[in-house]
């Protein structure tokens, strides 16, 4: 799975560099919730509890925390269960602000456990509009209830079921985030594991879901509809490649975007080309841009 990297990165010392800084810690963000406390209010009292924070560039919303008290840590103080924080990394902030929903148009999140994404569409809707939050899963449903309700966020209907299941049903969605399960080859900073515990026949597994998803998202999105979908992967197998078939068998277009700036998407991988459109994918690594591995794409619906 490692040798991968080599194809990914084309140089063996980028590839070195990037585990390397798989080895260390990420730098702790927050995103401060506008729909508990206003942004001076937020500022003002966090520096009174000595939490030194810097706003993350390009993300209004997002907060590097610089220094914290030895106590409460940050997932303990009364701030953050009153809901004015929510812990999240700068690269999970981006997908909701690429997708820029709209409070005219009808929302999904097809895979919302435990609701960091949901409740910052929420923010960014000032609880308006409506999100359907979809989660298959009973016991990931209790955490994206508890985040709902810690952040204030009234304007989303949990539904407990698949996708799939409810491509079955007439409705339909002007805008969707999917935020699809993956190998979390990204995240190996948190899970030393991840490095090798993924084999190749479980990576086709989790892309073939990932096929199924877009697949089900295409269906339940209206014509001209727009799609976020992102990994937190760098692998090209649960990024390109599945966009790749959203552009050639589904007829969607990539949808570049100018608000931000990452890495470009890879056009080939393993002897297989890509269309070209694919390269306006936006991938995130911890050696480069210090958070979090993210592939992210915006898709359109004609």
């Amino acid at each position: 799975m490692v040798s991968r990297y080599l194809e990914i990165f084309r140089e063996k010392e980028e590839a070195s560099y990037f585990l390397e800084s798989c080895s260390f810690p990420l730098k702790k963000t927050i995103r401060y919730n506008s729909l508990r406390v206003s942004k001076s209010t937020f500022e003002k009292i966090m520096k009174e509890k000595r939490f030194q924070l810097k706003m993350i560039e390009d993300v209004e919303i997002g907060y590097e925390v610089i220094r914290s008290p030895s106590k409460p840590s940050l997932g303990a103080s009364l701030e953050y269960l009153k809901g004015f924080y929510h812990i999240q990394s700068k690269s999970s902030m981006i997908p909701p602000l690429l997708l820029s929903p709209s409070v005219k148009d009808s929302i999904l999140d097809m895979a919302a456990a435990p609701g960091s994404k949901t409740s910052e569409i929420a923010q960014l809707l000032g609880n308006g509009g409506s999100i359907v939050a979809l989660e298959k899963s009973r016991r990931r449903v209790k955490s994206l209830l508890s985040n709902i309700n810690r952040l204030g966020v009234l304007n989303t209907i949990i539904v407990r079921t698949d996708a799939i299941n409810l491509t079955k049903t007439p409705l339909r969605f002007d805008e969707i985030l999917l935020d699809a399960p993956c190998s979390g080859e990204g995240i190996i900073y948190k899970d030393q594991s991840r490095r090798n515990k993924t084999s190749p026949t479980d990576l086709k597994s989790l892309a073939l879901n990932q096929l199924k998803l877009v697949k089900a998202a295409y269906d339940l999105l209206d014509s001209g509809g727009r799609m976020v979908y992102s990994t937190c992967s760098i692998g090209p197998e649960e990024g390109e490649f599945v966009v790749n078939y959203a552009v050639s068998e589904l007829d969607m277009k990539v949808v570049k975007s100018s608000k931000f700036s990452f890495s470009s998407g890879i056009t080939d991988f393993n002897n297989v080309k890509f269309d070209e459109s694919v390269s306006s994918c936006i991938r995130i690594y911890p050696h480069l841009h210090g958070s979090e591995g993210f592939f992210i794409c915006l898709l359109k619906k004609d």
